[in-house]
């Protein structure tokens, strides 16, 4: 579906003195800095993968995601989207893909958004009879029935991003393109988008491109990760797979039976790391390259008397955040 080779976009950027006499100077002579904001990365992504593209800000996500929309030309490289080059044939790469960006709409601000997805029908050119079933599916997952007769300007942002996931998904594409979806919205309407994507995955065989700083979107959506850093991939492979590899972190919750104050045993020093809780818990948090979970459960015992526990697997979030400060 989409198939990228040592794509890279650089800009010229220009380095301004302070004061007025760094403006003066800089009239007449002018130093620039080159920004690789992408810098010669390859991917491959086959029909209906769910792929998470993850990194801090700047890091190159939302440019890459430009390129493949054909938004930006790039600096060098080759990419193709359904077989199409993306800035070369923008029409034709726009008629097969989908994109919701966070912080930009592609709703018609002033009419009803049901006004909206009729002028989308005429632009992708959407047979009347597919229309009609799409707009019920979609009304019907997403909750968009007290929606469709209001002015896109008066939706709150929850309601406004479940009807452009809609937007995005009408003409049936065979990619979509997701930047930070999720961004300020509550709980219920992220859990509502994500089981959107995921069955217009499963129904349509929909290829998802999802960035977002919220992991558990990635967690609960993708099968495959894209780790990216100052424009170069550090990590492409499976969520499980990363998990495996760098997750060798375990953290065990104790609730013990006990009003004493809780001391770190001896047996345990510099193997684990204890925390109390603001609600009395005690969370203990090692390596498996270091100890076990049944010998910290085993030397706890041998001091307190535990109510409960649970062992927790370590957060995805936990993990890339690993990745960025000590490397791959």
């Amino acid at each position: 579906m989409i198939q990228v080779s040592g794509l890279s976009k650089h800009y010229r950027i220009v380095k301004k003195k302070p004061g007025l006499t760094g403006a003066i100077k800089g009239l007449f002579h002018r130093e620039y800095e080159v920004k690789k904001a992408v810098d010669d990365i390859s991917l491959l992504i086959r029909p209906g993968e769910m792929v998470g593209y993850i990194g801090a800000n700047g890091a190159g996500k939302s440019t890459t995601i430009k390129m493949l929309c054909g938004i930006l030309t790039p600096s060098s490289g080759n990419v193709t989207v359904n077989g199409v080059i993306p800035y070369k044939e923008r029409k034709e790469n726009a008629k097969n893909i989908g994109a919701v960006f966070g912080q930009r709409s592609q709703l018609f601000w002033d009419i009803a958004v049901l006004e909206s997805y009729d002028l989308l029908k005429h632009i992708y050119e959407i047979p009347e009879h597919e229309y009609q079933e799409t707009i019920k599916i979609f009304t019907e997952v997403l909750q968009l029935e007290p929606l469709l007769n209001i002015p896109v300007r008066q939706l709150s942002l929850g309601q406004k991003m479940r009807c452009e996931l809609a937007a995005a998904f009408l003409h049936n594409p065979p990619v979509v393109f997701l930047d930070e979806p999720t961004i300020g919205l509550d709980v219920t309407v992220k859990v509502r988008i994500r089981e959107f994507i995921k069955k217009m995955n499963q129904a349509k065989g929909t290829t998802v491109i999802l960035t977002t700083h919220d992991m558990q979107d990635i967690e609960e959506i993708c099968n495959r990760i894209i780790i990216i850093d100052e424009g170069k991939i550090l990590y492409d492979g499976s969520v499980q797979s990363i998990k495996d590899h760098f997750g060798n972190k375990r953290v065990i919750h104790f609730e013990l039976d006990s009003e004493a104050p809780f001391q770190l045993p001896e047996s345990l020093m510099h193997k684990v790391d204890f925390s109390c809780g603001e609600d009395g818990t005690i969370s203990a948090s090692f390596s498996n390259n270091v100890i076990t979970a049944a010998d910290v459960i085993t030397e706890v015992m041998k001091e307190y008397r535990i109510r409960d526990l649970t062992i927790a697997d370590p957060k995805i979030e936990t993990i890339v955040q690993e990745i960025y400060e000590r490397g791959i």
